[in-house]
C-alpha cells in the first residue's frame, strides 16, 4: 500500500492492508465570492448545497455528520452530551400559575406527563426519548420530527422520533398553508404520508427559512474538520514515519554490506522505533549528525488542536469546565461558567423542546422542564439575597423588603415594616399605626419614614447624662401653681416634673436658672425665650432646641386627646365610611377578576369536554357529548370564599387594631390590643367570604337553570352573557352593602372587645345616625346605656354591639349604629 501522509477521514475506516477502491476526491470547502454572497458548503452536506435557496436543509447529510462530526470529534461529542444529558434527566412538569421555579397547581394525569417521564413508546423510556430528541435537535439541520399516536377517543398514547433524513416536508402551494403533509420513507422503502396535526416539528429556527433549522455544527464545521484531521495526521505520522530522535552519518567505505543493511534497518518506520539514534553511511570522509526531534511543524498540532477545541465549544455554548475540565480556573470562575451555560445555552434549549408540546395542552396549562433543583441557577438569587442583607444591615430596607427580594412572603407587621437604623438598630416606623405599635408615638405624631407620622425618635425618653432642654423647661416650670408646658412635657414622658439640677450640666440649664430668677427681656437665652413663649401659650419660636422639644411634647400630648369629647370614646362616621370604602375597592377588584376567571373556565377545553358545548376539531374527534357543563366546578365557590377571606383579613385586622388601641388610650390609658379585637376582624372576614360563596351559589343556580331550558339550542357565548348579566345585576349595590356591614361589624366589635378588657366600670351607650334609614328596633335603643360585656336585647335577640355577626341578619344588615364608651365616673 503506498504511503499516505494526509489520509482522508474516510480512509481511516478502511482496514490497513485492504485494497481501497478508487474513490472520488475528498470534498473540500469552497467559497465563491462572485456569486452574490452565496456560500456553497460541501464539507458536511455530501452534495452541493447553496445557502440562500429553497430546500437548504435537503443536502444536509445527517449520517455523515454523525460519523465524522459527532463520533470522531471528542469536543462535539462532549458538547452534545453535556446539553442532551440534562434534557434526559430533568423531569417534565405540567402546571399553571406560580413563578419560574414552582407552579401553583400541577397536573400529573395528562398523557404527555406520563409519556415524557415514564414510557414514551414500547422501545424507549421517557429519559431515552428526551435525550435522543435533544441530540437530534443539535445535529440535524432539518430539525426533529415526533410522531403522535392517539387512540379512538383522541387520547395521546405514544410518541416516536422519526429519522430526520427520511422525512420530507411538503409545502402547501394551494391553500396558502405552510405545510401540506410530511412524507416518511420507512426502512422497507414504503412512503407514508403524515398529516401536520400528527407530527411535532421541532427546530432551532432559521432567520429567513421557516422550513429549515440551524445547528451549531454549521458554524463549527471547519473547526471540527481541523480537529479531526489534525489528530488523524498525527496518528498517520506516528504509524508511517516513526522517525528516530537523531541520525549519525559515518564513512561506510570498506564496511561489509551485511553490516550496512543491519545499520540501515534501524530506520524502518514504526512507533516502536521512534526516538532512537540511527547510524547511516555518508560516503567517503567525515561524520555528520542530524537532529530529527520535534520541529515547529509537529509542534503546531498543539496550537491547532487548542484553537479547534475552543471554537467548537464556543459554537455549542459549552464551557470547558462543564464537560469536566476545570483546571486553571478558580471556584468562582467555574461556578460562573456553569451558570452561564445554564442561562444562555441549556434553558433556551429546554424551552425550545418543551414549548413544542404546548399545543397539546389547554390554554391555561404550561409544560416545562423542572429546573428548581439546579444549584447553578441559584447564583443570581444568592447574589440578590446577599445584596439585600447588606442593605438591611445598613438600615436601607425593611425586613419585609428583604423577604420579597429573597422570594419569601413578607410578615407585614409593624416590626417588619420599619427601618432599623444602625448601629443601635433604632426603628423608623412606616406609618402612624406602626409607630404606636412600636411604642414610639401615638397615631398622628411626628413624621416618620417616607413622611409618615412617627419619627425615629418620637416618643423616646431623653438620653441619660446631660439634661435636655425639655427637662430644664420642666424644672423651671415646677414652681408654678398652674399646669405649664413643663408639666405637659413630664406627662408626655410619663414622669413627674424634674427637680432643679445642682450643676451646670448644659447651657440650657443655666439659662433656665436665670429665667427662673427674673424672667424679663434683660435675661437673654434661647431656653428662657422658649419658656416665656410656653407660658404665654404662643406657638414655637423660630429657633432653639428647647422650643423643639417642648413642641414635640405638646404634639405627643395632643394625640392623647379623646376623639370626640372629654367624657369617653366614640368612633366617628368617618371611621366607618373610610373602612367601608377600602373594603368596597377590594371587593370590586376581586369580583372583576372572579368574573374573568369564571368566563375563562367556561372556555377551557377540560371543562367543555364531553359536553354539548365541545367543538370537534375534525370528523374523528369523539370528545363531544350531550351533557351540561358542571356549574359548581366552573364557579368554584369554596375557592373564592377562601380568597375573599384572605383578601379582607389584613384590612380588617388593621382597622380593628387601630380602633382598639384608640379606645384603650382614651378609657384606660393603655396601648394594649386584646386578642378579641383581632378575632372580631377575622369573624367579619369569614362572614364576607360566606357572602361571596352565597353569591356564587346563585350564579351556579342561574347557569343550571339556563342550561335546562327545554328545547333551547345554547352556545357557549350564551353562558358567557349569562355570567356578564349576573355580575351587572349584582353591581356596586351588593358590594356596598357587604362593605358597610363589614366596616360596622369590625370597628364596633374591636371597640367593644377593648372596652370589655379595660376592666370593670366601663359602660357604653347605643348611638344611631338619627336618619330615615335607622330601623325601628335600633331607634328604640337610642341612648340606652349598659355595662361593657352586657348584650342589648332586641326583638327577642341579643346583640353584643351594632353589626354583631352572630345576631340575626335582619338586625345587622345595613346597620350604621355605634356605641359611646365611658367610665362610671364620667357618667356620674
Amino acid at each position: 500500500m503506498p504511503r499516505q501522509l494526509f489520509p482522508g477521514l474516510r480512509g481511516l475506516l478502511v482496514p490497513r492492508g485492504a485494497v481501497e477502491p478508487a474513490a472520488a476526491p475528498v470534498p473540500v470547502e469552497q467559497k465563491d465570492l462572485l456569486a452574490g454572497g452565496v456560500y456553497t458548503s460541501m464539507s458536511y452536506a455530501g452534495v452541493t448545497n447553496v445557502w440562500g435557496t429553497p430546500g437548504r436543509a435537503d443536502g444536509w447529510d445527517l449520517e455523515r455528520v454523525i460519523v465524522e462530526g459527532y463520533e470522531r470529534s471528542i469536543w462535539t461529542f462532549k458538547s452534545v452530551e453535556a446539553i442532551s444529558k440534562h434534557a434526559s434527566t430533568l423531569p417534565i412538569q405540567i402546571g399553571r400559575g406560580g413563578n419560574e421555579r414552582q407552579f401553583d397547581e400541577v397536573l400529573k394525569d395528562h398523557p404527555l406527563y406520563k409519556l415524557l417521564n415514564r414510557q414514551a413508546n414500547p422501545l424507549e423510556t421517557g429519559d431515552v426519548f428526551k435525550k435522543r430528541l435533544s441530540a437530534q435537535l443539535l445535529l440535524s439541520k432539518k430539525g426533529v420530527f415526533v410522531e403522535k399516536t392517539k387512540n379512538r377517543r383522541g387520547v395521546l398514547t405514544r410518541v416516536d422520533l422519526l429519522p430526520p433524513d427520511r422525512v420530507n416536508v411538503i409545502p402547501d402551494t394551494e391553500n396558502s398553508a405552510y405545510i401540506s403533509h410530511f412524507e416518511l420513507t420507512e426502512y422497507n422503502g414504503r412512503i407514508r404520508e403524515l398529516p401536520p396535526e400528527k407530527v411535532i416539528w421541532i427546530r432551532d429556527p432559521h432567520p429567513t427559512d421557516p422550513f429549515c433549522g440551524v445547528t451549531p455544527l454549521e458554524a463549527a464545521g471547519l473547526s471540527v474538520d481541523l480537529d479531526v484531521k489534525a489528530r488523524t495526521y498525527n496518528i498517520s505520522f506516528i504509524d508511517n514515519d516513526g522517525r528516530p530522535g537523531g541520525i549519525v552519518g559515518i564513512d561506510l567505505d570498506g564496511v561489509d554490506q551485511a553490516e550496512v543493511k543491519r545499520i540501515q534497518k534501524r530506520l524502518e518506520p514504526g512507533a516502536h522505533n521512534a526516538g532512537q539514534l540511527a547510524l547511516i553511511g555518508t560516503g567517503p570522509g567525515g561524520v555528520t549528525y542530524v537532529d530529527t526531534s520535534a520541529r515547529p511543524r509537529e509542534m503546531a498540532y498543539e496550537t491547532l488542536s487548542s484553537t479547534s477545541k475552543n471554537e467548537i465549544l464556543a459554537a455549542f455554548g459549552v464551557p470547558e469546565s462543564v464537560i469536566g475540565n476545570a483546571s486553571e480556573r478558580t471556584y468562582a470562575n467555574a461556578d460562573r461558567e456553569e451558570y452561564t451555560f445554564w442561562a444562555h445555552t441549556e434553558l433556551p434549549h429546554l424551552n425550545l423542546i418543551a414549548s413544542a408540546f404546548d399545543p397539546d395542552l389547554s390554554d391555561d396549562w404550561v409544560i416545562r422542564f423542572d429546573t428548581s433543583r439546579i444549584q447553578a441557577l441559584e447564583f443570581p438569587r444568592r447574589q440578590a439575597r446577599e445584596e439585600a442583607r447588606e442593605e438591611f444591615d445598613k438600615g436601607l430596607i425593611t425586613i419585609d423588603e428583604y423577604r420579597v427580594a429573597a422570594g419569601r412572603k413578607p410578615f407585614n407587621t409593624p416590626q417588619s415594616r420599619a427601618l432599623w437604623i444602625s448601629p443601635q438598630k433604632a426603628p423608623v416606623p412606616a406609618n402612624a399605626q406602626d409607630s404606636a405599635a412600636l411604642g414610639l408615638s401615638d397615631p398622628g405624631g411626628a413624621a416618620g419614614a417616607d413622611g409618615a407620622p412617627g419619627g425615629p425618635n418620637a416618643g423616646l425618653p431623653a438620653a441619660s447624662g446631660n439634661q435636655s432642654a425639655a427637662a430644664a423647661v420642666a424644672e423651671a416650670r415646677s414652681a408654678e401653681p398652674a399646669p405649664t408646658a413643663a408639666d405637659d412635657v413630664a406627662a408626655a414622658r410619663g414622669q413627674a416634673p424634674l427637680e432643679a439640677p445642682t450643676g451646670s450640666n448644659s447651657p440650657a440649664a443655666d439659662t433656665v436658672a436665670a429665667a427662673r430668677a427674673d424672667v424679663t427681656d434683660d435675661a437673654p437665652g434661647e431656653a428662657a425665650d422658649n419658656v416665656a413663649a410656653a407660658r404665654a401659650s404662643i406657638v414655637q419660636p423660630e429657633a432653639g432646641p428647647a422650643a423643639e422639644e417642648v413642641e414635640r411634647a405638646r404634639a405627643q400630648l395632643e394625640t392623647k386627646a379623646l376623639p370626640n369629647d372629654d367624657n369617653g370614646f366614640e368612633v366617628t362616621d368617618t371611621d366607618f365610611d373610610t373602612l367601608a370604602a377600602t373594603i368596597q375597592a377590594a371587593l370590586t377588584a376581586l369580583l372583576a377578576r372572579q368574573q374573568g376567571v369564571i368566563v375563562a373556565r367556561l372556555r377551557a377545553p377540560k371543562i367543555r369536554k364531553h359536553t354539548r358545548f365541545w367543538e370537534p376539531e375534525d370528523e374523528n374527534d369523539t370528545r363531544g357529548g350531550d351533557a351540561n357543563i358542571d356549574e359548581d366546578r366552573v364557579v368554584s365557590a369554596a375557592r373564592w370564599e377562601e380568597e375573599t377571606t384572605n383578601t379582607l383579613s389584613p384590612i380588617l385586622q388593621q382597622a380593628a387594631t387601630t380602633t382598639a388601641r384608640r379606645l384603650g388610650q382614651a378609657i384606660a390609658n393603655t396601648d394594649a390590643v386584646p386578642p378579641a379585637a383581632v378575632t372580631a376582624a377575622l369573624v367579619t372576614a369569614m362572614y364576607a367570604g360566606q357572602a361571596v360563596s352565597a353569591l356564587l351559589a346563585d350564579l351556579a343556580d342561574e347557569l343550571r337553570s339556563f342550561q335546562t331550558i327545554p328545547g333551547a339550542e345554547l352556545k357557549l357565548e350564551d353562558l358567557e352573557r349569562t355570567v356578564g348579566r349576573f355580575y351587572e345585576r349584582a353591581g356596586l349595590g351588593w358590594v356596598a352593602r357587604i362593605a358597610e356591614t363589614c366596616a360596622v361589624s369590625t370597628i364596633n366589635g374591636a371597640a367593644d372587645a377593648a372596652a370589655e378588657s379595660a376592666g370593670p366600670g366601663v359602660v357604653r351607650t347605643w348611638i344611631t345616625r338619627k336618619d330615615d334609614r335607622v330601623r325601628p328596633a335600633h331607634r328604640a335603643l337610642q341612648g340606652k346605656t349598659l355595662p361593657a360585656g352586657t348584650p342589648y336585647e332586641i326583638d327577642g335577640a341579643q346583640l353584643r354591639y351594632p353589626g354583631d355577626p352572630f345576631a340575626p341578619l335582619a338586625l345587622t344588615i345595613n346597620c350604621r349604629c355605634r356605641l359611646h364608651y365611658a367610665t362610671d365616673e364620667d357618667v356620674n
